[in-house]
């Protein structure tokens, strides 16, 4: 379902996958300012427009509409996408990208994760503190400045100076042509080439609908990146601007933002074969990862990132079965843990299925057979594979503790890392004698208090950090292991549970209270001598000092050589970068597939299946009555295809991956047909090595989110704000 932002590595494509020689129109994340190269190829597919409808500075083009979704304190961090949908900022996105926005609204006696929400009036929308939408304004390629003064003689570490105060320099000098602008300089093709984006942010997002979970979140577990799919995953949110038609902060008198294009919504629907194109803001893949790097996601990352997560995964349920408070606060958290739980398992699988590993392989020997017939090529290129190979062989009891550093603690127990915020309080008790900034600034780490113990729960996290410390104090060699714990050894003779139990007992952050009672006298001594706090900067220590060390300048420059050795071993290419965060359209085609031998999946999924699936037994197969009675009465109104089905999902070839939760799935005259939402089992491996034959883009079909909206939310008001193509 979700797909997340991850390390980014960043790569090329068309010789990653199944190492073929020529690029086939699925696959591949392509900049937007660079579409030219690509536009014979997109028009024998179906393609109507040109590349200069979909990016254009000096007129209105498709980029216009779509937005990246990000937060106030990281605003290009985009972890999902919307598009516009009308002249009134109306943005559609997935179900599961408005979860936390659903569930911060949501509480026992306003349940709209169970119910859905839907405003009636403008007035009604609700507005969400921390989220905002960034839309491209440029891009740049800045490749020549930014490696000016850099040199083949250079160390990595110095060569990244360089590269980050020129960078840096850059993004200032672009961000001062509007107040409004934002800027950053993006990495490709492994730190071989650099583009520069603009993009303005609007801060005032407001929810405007959303459907029952039953709906947005039909499968759940079970069914997540499954085909055949019958998930009605989307959400509704209002993009606002001040009365003066600028960016502005969350004020009742701002206004709709007047996009300065927005798609058009297609309800004649898709068939076998249909083009179809996606534009969004991938995350990361890792598609130009070595043999190296297979290994160690087989043998290290993802075996551990299971085993983590299936036991908070079981801590959180326990807590969650036990009443509809728990239920809620932690509905958003469990469900960002099961989703990439869930990937990582379909990921090993697919990695060994498809023999990623020895296609690497392969590619990585003829590089160095190429590499090796000319003495030219030696000397550019020869320390590559080695220095790939060196870093991974320095770095296996490192990459494990990495793993447990970030899934057992950074993400562990939510009592490890809620001290983080009060590090610089800390510094303040130790150093001044300024009572009233003192009093002030407890006063603003009380109201953050607020919105952490929302939806916090005492005993379960106490269960998650008991089970997850236990699990790094047992796992991660002795090198690696926290340096609390000789304290811990010390006083509790390795005992985690007893441990636990009492840094519960006495912590100031085991619950609101002893946290507001702290805040209300704050001392210095008390603070520091917090069993939680203690460790919480142990952790950090710790994961500098394995930063520090980790030997990855031969990495770096092992990538950056091998990337810049692949480009020109095969000239003839027409390459593009892995996924960064930054705004790709990638094109392809409606289609079935098979996914095994015997078995053959249709490219569309009907409401007839929701039915099929129906089990009022288990919360993820539930199925609301008033869909129950649309379904009876074929209720469909004009969104009902040709043959008289309510179709819900269907499948593309596109190339996608997390962050592109959300994007808009377009036909050749750049129309919306439908809300890209996952990836299918078959291909788990797609972020490595993209599978031709298999990897499919599930999409939620325009016409089944219409149905949703207005014959079960009510909400044909909203339908009316958009431009229907019939």
């Amino acid at each position: 379902m979700k797909m997340k932002m991850k390390r980014v590595v960043l790569i090329m494509a068309s010789l990653l996958l199944v190492l073929t020689t020529s690029l086939r129109a699925d696959e591949g994340m392509w900049l937007l300012s660079l579409l030219n190269k690509n536009y014979n190829q997109m028009k024998e597919q179906g393609f109507k427009l040109t590349p200069e409808d979909i990016y254009n500075v000096n007129k209105n083009s498709v980029k216009d509409a779509i937005a990246g979704l990000g937060h106030s304190r990281m605003p290009f961090g985009f972890f999902c996408t919307g598009e516009l949908i009308s002249d009134q900022g109306l943005m559609l996105t997935n179900h599961h990208c408005g979860f936390e926005s659903i569930q911060k609204h949501s509480d026992v006696d306003h349940d709209y994760l169970k119910d859905g929400f839907w405003a009636m009036s403008k007035e009604e929308e609700l507005a969400n503190e921390g989220l905002c939408v960034s839309f491209l304004v440029y891009m740049k390629d800045v490749t020549d400045s930014v490696l000016a003064e850099v040199t083949d003689d250079m160390t990595e570490s110095d060569r990244e100076k360089i590269i980050k105060k020129v960078s840096r320099s850059i993004e200032k000098e672009a961000a001062a042509e509007n107040e409004f602008y934002g800027a950053s300089v993006k990495t490709m093709f492994e730190g071989n080439q650099y583009f520069l984006f603009v993009y303005e942010t609007y801060k005032d997002v407001r929810l405007v609908g959303a459907p029952p979970s039953s709906i947005g979140k039909f499968g759940g577990d079970t069914d997540n990146w499954m085909w055949p799919r019958h998930t009605g995953d989307f959400s509704m949110f209002r993009v606002y601007m001040g009365p003066d038609g600028n960016p502005a902060e969350y004020s009742k008198d701002n206004i709709p933002y007047k996009p300065k294009h927005h798609l058009p919504v297609s309800i004649k629907g898709v068939k076998n074969g249909d083009f179809s194109m996606v534009m969004g803001f991938p995350g990361s893949t890792e598609r130009y990862l070595t043999s190296y790097g297979i290994k160690e996601a087989l043998d290290i990352k993802n075996p551990s990132a299971v085993k983590i997560r299936t036991k908070k995964l079981e801590m959180m349920k326990q807590g969650m079965n036990k009443s509809d408070k728990i239920r809620i606060q932690y509905a958003y958290k469990y469900a960002s843990t099961a989703n990439y739980w869930k990937y990582y398992i379909g990921q090993s699988k697919g990695l060994k299925r498809l023999d990623v590993y020895g296609k690497k392989k392969a590619l990585e020997d003829e590089f160095v057979a190429w590499v090796n017939k000319d003495d030219a090529r030696k000397k550019k290129y020869g320390e590559a594979i080695p220095l790939i190979a060196k870093y991974y062989e320095n770095n296996k009891d490192k990459a494990l503790a990495n793993e447990y550093v970030f899934e057992a603690l950074l993400q562990g127990g939510e009592i490890l890392m809620i001290p983080a915020r009060m590090m610089q309080f800390a510094q303040l008790l130790e150093n001044s004698e300024d009572k009233d900034l003192i009093a002030e600034t407890a006063n603003e780490l009380k109201e953050a208090g607020k919105e952490i113990y929302k939806d916090y729960n005492t005993e379960v996290d106490k269960n998650i950090t008991r089970e997850l410390l236990a699990y790094y104090y047992e796992d991660v060699p002795t090198e690696y292991q926290l340096d609390i714990f000789k304290e811990i050894d010390k006083k509790y003779k390795g005992d985690i549970k007893k441990f636990v139990d009492d840094l519960f007992e006495s912590s100031i952050f085991a619950s609101q209270e002893n946290y507001n009672k702290f805040l209300d006298k704050p001392s210095h001594k008390i603070l520091v001598n917090d069993w939680a706090y203690k460790l919480m900067n142990s952790i950090i220590n710790q994961y500098f000092k394995m930063q520090g060390d980790s030997g990855s300048d031969d990495l770096k420059k092992g990538m950056r050589l091998f990337v810049a050795g692949l480009m020109e071993m095969q000239k003839d290419k027409n390459f593009y970068p892995d996924a960064n965060s930054t705004i790709r359209l990638t094109y392809g085609n409606v289609g079935d597939y098979y996914p095994r031998d015997a078995v053959h999946y249709d490219y569309y999924t009907t409401l007839k299946g929701v039915m099929e699936k129906e089990d009022p037994t288990v919360d993820e197969f539930i199925v609301p009555e008033k869909l129950k009675e649309a379904y009876k009465n074929k209720d469909y109104g004009r969104y009902a295809d040709k043959d008289g089905t309510m179709h819900v999902c269907f499948t593309t070839n596109n190339d996608i991956t997390g962050g592109n939760s959300g994007s808009p799935v377009m036909n050749g005259n750049g129309e919306l047909i439908g809300c890209a939402f996952d990836g299918n089992w078959e291909a788990m491996s797609g972020d490595i090595a993209f599978e031709h034959e298999l990897q499919k883009c599930i999409n939620a079909d325009i016409r089944y989110i219409l149905f949703v909206i207005e014959k079960i939310g009510g909400a044909k008001h909203l339908v009316d704000e958009m431009t229907i193509v019939e």
